[in-house]
């Protein structure tokens, strides 16, 4: 359903991006950040889903600083292999990729980020380093816990697994005490990754009820903004002007020229020795008359 396009990152580096766009208008635009299994076929998959519900998405290849176009299955094999990258990952790099997908659909219309695994913990720092995000989903990032003391700018999801055994529940009560504003689900008896479908620890019920609540969480977000922007625009311009007119000309500066203009002039036709003579040959002819 997708394609491959081409993305370049704010140091110059170009990655490669899997994109694809919805069959009709677009509610928003959502860059999902891959685990460490890369833009694999679960990636593209989730891609897919979210552009049926009418976002149009970009997963950004975030590994291909180390190995371009790596992706992988599932396997202990692959699973070992992959492990590998975890030691070599360049937070600051990887915010740089993430900010370059975010970017290029931010020209066509708000944007959210929703990550997992190690994507999970890029979405919070997304949220907490780059503006203009309408949201942040993160489904069990491991690393949330090392940057929670940074505010999240935009309205923040975090999803965990009960029996994760790479993400203590002390980790998620930290990640709960240092950032209240933050939306926290936790589900019962859900290890780690239990929203991939292709992983011996999917949980079919915490990723039904973790996606529902995803689709929700976006929603509301794109909403209230639809709504911001609708009311800012519903203020009519002619008010705008009215408000200006009043500010440049008060009231008594108007008056006061009203009252200027419809003065009467001072006949200054004669010249001033004429206008002396006329006015002593009045008084004269006054006297005689008494």
């Amino acid at each position: 359903m997708g394609t491959k396009v081409s993305l370049t990152a704010a140091d110059g580096f170009k990655l490669s991006a899997y994109r694809v766009d919805p069959a009709g208008p677009a509610r928003g635009g959502v860059v999902i950040i891959q685990e460490i299994f890369g833009v694999n076929r679960h990636i593209r998959s989730v891609c897919d889903r979210l552009a049926a519900a009418g976002y149009r998405v970009m997963a950004p290849q975030v590994f291909d600083r180390l190995q371009p176009n790596f992706e992988s299955g599932y396997s202990d094999e692959e699973v070992a292999k992959a492990r590998q990258f975890i030691s070599r990952i360049d937070w600051a790099k990887m915010m740089l990729d993430a900010s370059a997908a975010v970017d290029v659909l931010k020209r066509e219309g708000p944007v959210a980020i929703i990550g997992f695994c190690m994507g999970g913990t890029v979405a919070f720092m997304a949220a907490t380093r780059l503006g203009g995000l309408t949201a942040a989903v993160g489904f069990y990032g491991g690393q949330v816990v090392r940057f929670a003391d940074n505010k999240p700018r935009c309205p923040t999801q975090l999803h965990f697994g009960e029996k994760d055994a790479s993400i203590p529940l002390s980790d998620v009560e930290t990640i709960r005490i240092k950032r209240p504003e933050c939306e926290i689900h936790i589900y019962p008896g859900a290890g780690h990754g239990f929203y991939c479908d292709e992983r011996k620890s999917y949980d079919s019920t915490s990723a039904k009820f973790a996606w529902q609540r995803t689709m929700t969480f976006l929603s509301n977000a794109f909403g209230a903004l639809k709504q911001k922007t609708s009311a800012v625009a519903a203020i009519p311009p002619q008010a705008v002007k009215m408000e200006e007119k009043s500010v440049s000309q008060p009231k008594e500066t108007r008056k006061t020229v009203n009252r200027k203009a419809t003065r009467k002039p001072k006949n200054k036709s004669k010249p001033r020795a004429a206008r002396k003579k006329a006015k002593t040959s009045d008084t004269k002819k006054s006297h005689r008359r008494r």
